[in-house]
């Protein structure tokens, strides 16, 4: 097994960096131009022609794909196949990372990544990452799990949040609940998460979970017309995969046919395929557009708009 193959698994995004970083470093290449590849914006083909061709400015490169759990095997083959020639047949110049929340250990693709890759699971403990970023200040246990949990265990925003809080206490070294309450934002989830729950509530007729995620929705700052228009364009997408599933596609050829970069949405999407008729989603797509209009030429009030909608679907 080559060293200059690595599999990083992580669920946070700044302990990832971190240990990106100190790999680099530690094997010399911290001069050598970084290329990021994530498979939920670009494809795996993209990565590999830049794995397999040499560079024009340096001999060393870095080469890191992101989300390569998203893409299915099935679906790409030959790519897969061109991925594990690579891995048993590395370029020596090339430090090839790929990166990842968790794997999934019973699928092939992970048996074969990590036989041909040294697995580095990152681990982490936010209660200790707080007490070291706020070493020298004073502050109760029960504050720092305080903290954490208004960070949601987010080691980004709690060392970005610390980092305030030092500064905000520079005088005294003191950091109490207060404190926190007066200076830190509660962390929202994933908005594109939320959004496609809410998406799903809606296609369950599940009324109170629908205007439990729609208001939630709203703490992020997000206009009636934006929901309006989130709405219309997942309504749009799940009648395009319907219509293209008659054909027999699978997730990729669908992504091809409707311009996505990625078939991660495509996926997601066909989980509520099932729940529509073609009839409804075209009915649906016709009511959204009529509220758009109502908002954008009346003194209407959206919010209770879009719950009228939720209510009646």
């Amino acid at each position: 097994m080559s060293t200059n193959n690595y599999l990083l698994e992580c669920m946070d995004s700044l302990s990832l960096q971190k240990k990106r970083e100190s790999l680099i470093q530690d094997l010399s290449f911290q001069n050598a131009p970084i290329s990021i590849y994530d498979m939920e914006e670009t494809t795996l083909d993209n990565a590999l022609e830049d794995l397999d061709t040499y560079g024009l400015f340096s001999d060393k490169k870095v080469i890191i794909v992101r989300n390569l759990e998203v893409l299915k095997q099935d679906d790409y083959p030959d790519s897969f196949q061109h991925l594990f020639a690579y891995l048993k047949n590395p370029n020596p110049d090339n430090l090839f990372i790929i990166e990842g929340n968790k794997f999934n250990n019973t699928l092939k693709v992970t048996k074969e990544l990590k036989k041909n890759c040294e697995v580095l699971e990152i681990s982490f403990d936010p209660i200790q990452i707080i007490q070291d970023e706020l070493k020298g200040y004073k502050i109760a246990s029960s504050t720092i799990r305080y903290l954490n949990d208004v960070c949601l265990g987010d080691i980004t925003k709690i060392s970005n949040e610390c980092a305030k809080l030092k500064n905000y206490k520079m005088d005294t070294k003191e950091i109490t609940k207060e404190d926190i309450d007066e200076l830190v934002i509660p962390k929202l989830g994933d908005s594109k998460d939320l959004t496609f729950a809410f998406t799903r509530a809606l296609a369950m007729r599940e009324k109170k979970e629908a205007l439990e995620k729609y208001r939630e929705l709203l703490s992020y700052q997000i206009e009636p017309l934006s929901i309006i228009g989130l709405l219309a364009s997942q309504i749009r997408i799940i009648y395009q995969v319907k219509i293209l599933e008659k054909q027999r596609l699978n997730d990729a050829s669908i992504a091809s046919k409707l311009g996505e970069k990625s078939d991660y949405r495509i996926k997601k999407t066909r989980e509520l395929t099932r729940l529509y008729s073609e009839e409804e989603l075209l009915s649906l797509m016709q009511k959204l557009a009529e509220m758009d209009l109502m908002i954008k030429t009346n003194d209407v009030d959206g919010n209770s708009l879009i719950e009228m909608f939720i209510l009646n679907i």
